[in-house]
Parts: structure tokens; C-alpha cells; sequence
């Protein structure tokens, strides 16, 4: 078999069909939705091709329709589809929820994911070449609870070796995905495992019982050359370690491979930085971790200071809270990189909307409230 293409990032994960009302209301009331695609880790593929950058999402899904709207839709956004594997014997997954934010007492979700395609993803059925062909291969929690061959090949990924690339790792706790009461011991092994980790103040409470903010948080989690722990509406603070500062790192894989400059050397000291969340109209916030994730990596990937990747890591969330959806376009890079570049006190005060993506202003054309 020849070797995949290397790309920037590789994506692995489940992705679903995602329906959603067509009128707010309780699903019983609910009577016709809109289609559309959701998953934690094709969000993030979308978001990065659509911004440039050469992507792969490796999945797998049924031999059905839905699984033929999934393909295309995401290869739409210019990710590389062709490791996508499909499984004439189980169903692509999907979910309904409903138009509430997922924040309120009265939003439903129904999911539909159990024994899909994507949940039975093993080492044996997965292409690891095309897995491992990227600088970056993103992750999540959610992968590793789809069932014990999920978290079989999210370990064999993120296991040290010549040919591991840079690990990224989105903690994404979600308590119904676990049967019992090993998911946080278990994320918490895969996150002290990766290069790069994404998790929320929140979820550091609920899964490992962790307060005390992120400073607690790093405390648990050393390893990672970059952590970046998300607080909310607060902001974000990335957590980072010797040369990890100056360039995107090095795997954790052996001096025989080297994707990223700047390889990391050592783990001799730990700095932090924090950037204030932007004040945004919120439309919705499904996807919007995904979104900072992305434009985290995004800046990352283009060897950005560390500030400026958080900046853009919010840029790219702001982007998708202002749109209904699973999914926003990206800002374009010049606009982003203009927005980044402001001076703090600019950037405290900026404040964005439904249609601000669109928008191209000059540095001195901002308007703050």
C-alpha cells in the first residue's frame, strides 16, 4: 500500500447527522427539521480546511445515505475523505436536539449513535498510515468512550513511537458516554499522553474533581508541552512548556521524527499566558470548543506566539457562537491576524455579532462599544 499524502491535520473521530428543528419547542411538539452534520473532531477538520489548510478526517460510517450526506458534506469543506471507511453492517449515527442552547434546563438531545459505524472504529479496521500522516493529529474524549475498540485505537495512536505526530488532545468529557465510572481515569491517561491539551475548567471539576483553577489544573496534568485550559466566559490560559513558546513542538515519538520547527527539548520550565474572552451575541454555543480548538491550531500550526493563538482560538469560537449551527466559516486569516494584533485594551473592549465573519475592517476601523 503506498503511504497516504502528509497533511497538516489529521482528524479521527465520529461524526453524525444532526437534525434540527425547524421551531423551537420540545421534540414531542417538534414537527419537521433541517439537516445538517455534527462531530467534535470533523468540526474541527471543516473549520481548518476552510481556512487553507490540508486536512484528512479518518472515520468510518454506514453504507447508507447518511453516511453518503456525511462524506460529502464534510469533503465539501475541502477535507481529504478518502480514509473514511464504510460498514455495511451498522448505521451511520444521528442525533435531534432541540433549538434551545445547550445551557438551559429545557434543551434536549437525542442521540441515536449506539452500535453505529463510527463506535466500532478499531486498530484493525482504521488505515493508521493515513491516521499518522499529519504534523497534527486531533483527538477527543468522545472517541475513547465509543466502545472498548475506539479506546483501543486512541491509545495505539497516541502511544509514543518513531511514526507518532503531534498529538492533540480535546478532553470533551461527556458523562453519558461512559458506562462507568473509569471515564475520567481514562481521559486523564490519554491527556497526560498528548502534546497538546484542550480542557475546560468545568470539565476539570466534574471528571477529576479539580478546583482551584488552571494552575490546579496544570498541577494534574505536567506533561503536555501546551496545555490550554478554557474558562468559560472568563477566557483562556495556555499553559506552555520550554521551547513549546517558541514554535510548534516536537512529538513525544523519538528524535526520528520531526514534523514541527522548533522541537521541543525537554521539559525545563512552564510558562503561562491568559487572553480575556471576546464579548460576543450569542447565537448558539454548540461548537463552539470545537471552533477554539481549531483556530487554536490554526495559529499554532503557523508558528503564532502564544497569546496570539488563544486570541485566535476565541476569533474562531466567536465565529460559531454567532450562527446557529454546528459549523461557522472561519474568519479570513488577514481579518483574524488584524484582530490579534490589537493592543489589550482594544481587545478587551471589542465586541461581536451575527455577521461579524463577514466584516473586513482595517485596524483603525474598529469599532468598540
Amino acid at each position: 500500500m503506498n503511504a497516504p499524502d502528509a497533511v497538516d491535520v489529521v482528524a479521527l473521530g465520529e461524526s453524525m447527522v444532526t437534525f434540527l428543528p425547524g421551531r423551537p419547542g420540545r421534540l414531542a411538539d417538534v414537527p419537521s427539521f433541517d439537516r445538517a452534520i455534527g462531530g467534535a473532531e470533523s468540526n474541527v477538520a471543516c473549520g481548518l480546511a476552510a481556512a487553507g489548510f490540508a486536512v484528512r478526517w479518518v472515520s468510518r460510517v454506514g453504507a447508507d445515505g447518511f453516511g453518503e450526506h456525511l462524506v460529502e458534506t464534510i469533503g465539501g469543506y475541502g477535507v481529504d475523505v478518502s480514509a473514511v471507511g464504510r460498514d455495511s453492517s451498522r448505521p451511520t449515527g444521528v442525533y435531534f436536539r432541540t433549538a434551545g442552547d445547550r445551557g438551559t434546563d429545557g434543551h434536549e438531545v437525542a442521540y441515536y449513535r449506539a452500535g453505529s459505524a463510527a463506535s466500532a472504529m478499531s486498530v484493525e479496521n482504521v488505515d493508521l498510515s493515513a491516521a499518522r500522516a499529519g504534523r497534527v493529529l486531533h483527538l477527543s474524549g468522545i472517541t475513547a468512550a465509543l466502545s472498548d475498540t475506539c479506546l483501543s485505537l486512541v491509545r495505539e495512536l497516541t502511544a509514543p513511537g518513531a511514526d507518532r505526530p503531534l498529538v492533540s488532545f480535546d478532553v470533551n468529557h461527556r458523562a453519558g458516554l461512559w458506562p462507568d465510572a473509569e471515564g475520567p481515569r481514562v481521559l486523564l491517561e490519554l491527556a497526560r499522553g498528548a502534546d497538546i491539551v484542550f480542557v475546560g475548567e468545568d470539565e476539570a471539576e466534574e471528571a477529576w474533581g479539580v478546583t482551584g483553577g488552571p494552575a490546579a489544573i496544570r498541577a494534574v496534568l505536567p506533561e503536555p508541552s501546551v496545555l490550554v485550559v478554557k474558562e468559560g466566559g472568563r477566557g483562556a490560559t495556555a499553559f506552555v512548556s520550554g521551547a513549546a513558546e517558541r514554535g510548534l513542538v516536537a512529538p513525544r515519538g523519538g528524535a526520528a521524527h520531526r514534523r514541527g520547527p522548533a522541537p521541543l527539548d525537554g521539559f525545563p520550565s512552564t510558562s503561562s499566558v491568559f487572553v480575556p474572552a471576546l464579548t460576543v451575541d450569542v447565537v448558539a454555543t454548540t461548537g463552539a470548543g470545537d471552533a477554539f480548538a481549531a483556530g487554536f491550531l490554526s495559529a499554532t500550526l503557523r508558528d503564532l506566539p502564544v497569546r496570539d493563538r488563544l486570541r485566535h482560538g476565541h476569533l474562531w469560537a466567536a465565529a460559531a457562537l454567532t450562527v446557529p449551527g454546528d459549523l461557522a466559516a472561519p474568519p479570513a486569516r488577514a481579518h483574524a491576524d488584524r484582530l490579534a494584533a490589537l493592543g489589550d485594551d482594544t481587545w478587551g473592549t471589542l465586541r461581536l455579532g451575527p455577521g461579524w465573519t463577514q466584516a473586513d475592517p482595517a485596524p483603525e476601523e474598529v469599532r468598540t462599544p
